[in-house]
């Protein structure tokens, strides 16, 4: 598993609704990892697609949002206009703190009812901003971090998105710092220059041990 501060000689097979929270920087590999560990039977429930479908048409965010924010915030169809969104709270901290009042407590709800649902013995919860969210950290059992140097997310979201490293930055450092993301730990997955079998490797490590 590369880095680990578990110990990983001894088989555990988790309790039921276990809950492990997946969280690493953009270009981290950490959606890479969720797949896998879906792949391998566990029940993934995805922060990023549980906010994009209540900022959806019809969604329950979207009146509150059209209220605090002005309609000219939803697109003519009624979901969030996520590029004009994304302009608005880059650099005004209060706007992101009012939407994201608006979106993560029904995000909140939603991988509430998803867990309670789940018939899944281990359940991965994806959410990018895991650390940076005191919410988030309460609502699992254990983190595990997917990490890489800042060079490899630089090329990794450059090949991926087309990005300059100037756009990619900028999102890093809106991030938790790497240093912070490790400490809240309690699995490392190390994903730097690391090929998809290797990856696959260590996944399927963490997995065996996790009874998956």
């Amino acid at each position: 598993m590369g880095e680990s501060r578990t110990h990983a000689s001894d088989r555990r097979f988790v309790m039921p609704n276990t809950v492990i929270g997946l969280t690493g920087g953009i270009g981290s590999g950490k959606s890479t990892v969720a797949r896998m560990l879906a792949d391998l039977g566990a029940g993934v429930i995805d922060a990023d697609q549980l906010a994009h479908s209540v900022t959806a048409a019809g969604g329950l965010a979207t009146p509150a949002i059209a209220r605090s924010f002005g309609s000219d915030y939803l697109t003519s169809t009624g979901e969030l206009d996520r590029v004009k969104m994304r302009a608005l709270v880059f650099d005004n901290p209060a706007a992101r703190e009012q939407l994201q009042s608006i979106i993560h407590p029904l995000v909140g709800q939603a991988v509430k009812a998803s867990i309670l649902s789940s018939t899944q013995s281990l359940i991965v919860l994806d959410i990018p901003l895991l650390v940076e969210s005191g919410h988030w950290r309460k609502q699992c059992d254990w983190v595990l971090v997917v990490d890489c140097s800042e060079s490899t997310q630089l090329s990794r979201v450059s090949a991926r998105n087309g990005w300059p490293d100037r756009q990619t930055l900028s999102v890093i450092r809106a991030q938790a710092g790497r240093d912070k993301r490790l400490t809240a730990a309690d699995m490392v997955l190390d994903n730097d220059h690391v090929t998809l079998p290797a990856l696959f490797s260590s996944v399927k490590t963490l997995g065996d041990w996790l009874g998956l």
